[in-house]
């Protein structure tokens, strides 16, 4: 009983510190913003401790959510429909996430995360234009405070509680769980702070260099994030869901490329205010379309408005409410954008054949690839909206568009960095890249050579992964002058290149990598579907595939399994061996696929169990040359984000005044 009363107390406190938090929201909120109306000091001053104690008091609520769902507290609503006594330490914890309730405190939560530091590591910015940022900070604290309290309270309690709860969804009770949703959800609302900055600018009529070089690392933040949480979800549906695909287009999935594809055009954008001041009122937007689109991400994944087997709820009512959050920020967001964008001065001016122009195109394409992607997943909704009809737009549409589109992005990457800034001249830079062009043509030919292609795209997908890698190494080698110097001199030279050059060198040869996974997964593929009797043996995917033993209800702690044992030989010698399982959740009455998986450098095989069919069992089994790159491509990307982060100019922070002259907005 007392143990019962400790539980009781821990609920309360929570319950009450995220009722603080909103307080302190709302105070982080108003008496900054008008602070820095007033240019009053003291109240700009509330702006960092109202921040530091939102997210010391959503962090109080979270941690005693956190020891509700482990210590089977089964008085609380959340812990009674999401855990049960039986179900794993790992499972309890990231099941707190597992569900609309938890994961809202987990959204809340990084975003007063992103709000300290902001208050923590913001010192040397403007105290008035902190504020600003914070006061937006707040302002969304107090949407998603009072849309958790009013709609979604995670800790609602039990009249009469059971002795134990309904468990945890199946598919959900994977180590992925622990990682996949904070890490994603990171990248998501890191981009609340571009966002910020966006909207504090626009209150202050002021963008320029030093503007740039505080918002392009807190974007960097988030986009790498955003990166690792993709490729972790992608890697998690493909060993957990069973089909062995790696990307189905599904609405959700799509909901978070979406702010990835805009997140990366605002990267290289702001690139551009930062060198050069230029695309500042562009540059704005992209900061507002991308938290846009991570909110429109967390609409489609809360409302049921689209069907995905990632939604979390399906709620109408939560539905109006995020949309009304969706409204009142990204509309006033981009009501105050048309009001005061066209105030702003621009500068610096350039060529169109510059790199600015190259990444100005980088931007359109890569806008373009965003809003077509967007289209087509919400053109389901629309058409039943507004015409009535029920459509379906499923993954061939989007495997017709997208790609012919992300090539031209890949096409102008190396142009982009092989010309000059301001002004520039396509002869010479086509003689400076007619090395990297030679040198993919001949590695695209080398390949084909050896293998077969079945058709003209996979030519040019080949092509343009090996054109972007030699791209990449070829600009690496004009930096370091390799080979027109002493190799020592070179190293030299290398080691004194900017983290945020080698960050995007880096991040360039992993979209590299990824592109070559994509390509070579997608054309040479193998995959073959048998029915087996145990101890017989069939060809398959280039083996002799045999189903050695079926062993039943093989227990475990919270399910038993059926678990195979396939074994591949090849010129009659055993070359692996494989233990794919069906697995039984008594407590869901669930069956779930668990594949099994050999992985090496060049190669995975992937086997599936699936139904009985008399004394035969349905065996899928695939070969996937080349699949792991395209996770190894993506972390890669990260990494390079990650260097680029560890800059010298991002970690000791920027001057608060930009040597340049700042760009006001025009007199009324």
């Amino acid at each position: 009983m007392a143990r019962g009363r400790e539980d009781t107390v821990i609920v309360e406190l929570g319950h009450f510190a995220l009722v603080t938090a909103l307080a302190a929201a709302f105070i982080q909120t108003i008496i900054p913003l008008i602070g820095a109306a007033r240019d009053d000091a003291r109240w700009i001053a509330v702006a960092r401790p109202a921040a530091l104690a939102q997210f010391g008091f959503v962090a109080a609520a979270f941690l005693a959510l956190i020891i509700a769902h482990v210590d089977n507290d089964f008085s609380v609503l959340n812990v009674v429909q999401n855990s049960h006594s039986a179900k794993p330490l790992l499972y309890r914890i990231s099941g707190v996430w597992g569900n609309h309730e938890g994961s809202m405190v987990l959204w809340l939560q990084i975003l007063t995360l992103f709000g300290a530091g902001v208050a923590l590591f913001g010192s040397e910015l403007r105290p008035a234009f902190q504020a600003r940022v914070l006061s937006v900070m707040g302002a969304l604290g107090i949407a998603f405070g009072l849309f958790i309290l009013l709609t979604s309270n995670p800790f609602a309690r039990v009249a009469d509680p059971p002795l134990d709860g309904m468990g945890l969804n199946p598919v959900l009770q994977d180590p992925g769980l622990a990682f996949h949703p904070p890490v994603l959800y990171t990248g998501y609302v890191g981009l609340a702070v571009s966002f910020a900055f966006a909207v504090a600018a626009l209150i202050e009529g002021r963008v320029d260099a030093v503007w740039a070089r505080w918002v392009r690392p807190w974007t960097l933040a988030a986009w790498t994030a955003l990166t690792v949480g993709i490729a972790m979800g992608s890697w998690w549906a493909y060993y957990e869901l069973g089909w062995g695909g790696w990307w189905a287009w599904d609405p959700v999935e799509n909901a978070s490329f979406v702010p990835w594809l805009v997140a990366t055009a605002l990267i290289h954008s702001v690139i551009v205010v930062e060198r050069r001041e230029a695309l500042k009122t562009w540059t704005v937007l992209l900061a507002i379309l991308a938290f846009s689109m991570s909110l429109l991400g967390t609409f489609l994944v809360r409302s049921g408005v689209l069907t995905s087997v990632h939604a979390f709820a399906t709620d109408p009512a939560r539905g109006v409410a995020i949309l009304l959050i969706l409204g009142v920020f990204i509309g006033g967001a981009l009501a105050l954008y048309a009001w005061r964008a066209p105030r702003l001065a621009q500068g610096g001016l350039f060529a169109i054949v510059s790199r600015e122009g190259a990444l100005i195109a980088n931007n359109v394409v890569l806008a373009a690839c965003a809003a077509a992607v967007l289209l087509a997943t919400l053109y389901p909704l629309i058409a039943q909206t507004l015409l009535g009809r029920t459509i379906s737009v499923g993954a061939p549409v989007f495997e017709f568009f997208f790609p012919p589109m992300i090539a031209l992005a890949l096409a102008l990457l190396p142009v982009g960095v092989a010309l000059p800034w301001k002004r520039g001249n396509l002869h010479i830079m086509s003689l400076r890249l007619r090395f990297a062009a030679a040198a993919a043509i001949g590695l695209v030919a080398l390949t084909l050579a050896f293998v077969s292609a079945s058709a003209w795209t996979v030519f040019v997908g080949l092509l343009l992964a090996a054109w972007v890698a030699a791209g990449t190494a070829f600009d690496w080698s004009e930096r370091t002058k390799l080979g027109r110097d002493a190799f020592g001199v070179t190293i030299a030279r290398a080691i004194g290149l900017p983290r945020a050059t080698w960050g995007m060198v880096i991040a360039h040869f992993g979209l590299a990598i990824c592109t070559l996974g994509i390509v070579v997964d997608s054309t040479w593929k193998q995959e073959d579907a048998v029915l087996l009797k145990p101890g017989q043996s069939v060809p398959a995917i280039g083996y002799t595939l045999t189903l050695e033993k079926i062993e039943p209800r093989v227990p475990h702690e919270n399910y038993t399994s059926t678990r195979a044992t396939l074994r591949f030989d090849r010129d009659a010698k055993t070359v692996l061996v494989l233990h794919p399982e069906r697995r039984f959740f008594a407590l869901q009455q669930t069956v779930t696929t668990e594949a099994a998986i050999t992985t090496t450098f060049l190669r995975d095989i992937y086997a599936t169990l699936g139904e009985q069919r008399g004394d035969q069992w349905i065996v899928r089994v695939q070969w996937r040359p080349l699949v792991a790159f395209i996770w190894i491509g993506a972390l890669t990307m990260a990494f390079g984000g990650m260097v680029s982060l560890s800059d010298r100019r991002y970690r000791l922070g920027v001057p608060m005044r930009s040597r340049r002259r700042p760009v006001e907005v025009a007199a009324e």
